[in-house]
């Protein structure tokens, strides 16, 4: 399970970085041109790579056994739910999930949405358990 928890964080991290290029360079994530939703977005980076540095640095400890890997694989968690709320309710608020039947685009918002919701709770369940081997 270590293996599959690290991988999945290392693709957290790879994930973000994508996101973020491809939301500089090409545009092809964005939901929606308007301005409001562009600014609502660009707040987001420094959180995000936040989250990527901490998912790193815990799937690497996680892989050797140190203790630095629960903490950071808990602090990643931590992260992935605060930025998933944040992401589901301005959607919920500005009613942007109504455009999942017609805009890939938003597919794979939901999709970010119920990636970081789930794996935070699922590392915070998986790792609480091994807190005390700290």
């Amino acid at each position: 399970m270590i293996i599959t928890m690290s991988t999945l964080l290392i693709l957290t991290a790879i994930g973000v970085v994508y996101y973020w290029s491809d939301f500089y360079l090409r545009g092809s994530v964005h939901t929606v041109k308007e301005d409001w939703y562009i600014k609502f977005e660009r707040a987001f980076p420094p959180a995000d790579i936040w989250m990527a540095a901490c998912a790193l640095v815990g799937a690497i400890g996680l892989l050797l056994g140190q203790t630095y890997g629960i903490v950071f694989s808990l602090l990643a968690a931590s992260s992935l739910i605060f930025l998933a709320f944040m992401d589901i309710t301005f959607n919920i608020q500005n009613r942007l999930y109504h455009l999942v039947a017609t805009l890939n685009q938003m597919r794979f918002e939901l999709f970010i949405n119920l990636w970081t919701l789930g794996l935070g709770i699922a590392l915070i369940i998986y790792l609480s358990a091994r807190i005390y081997t700290i």
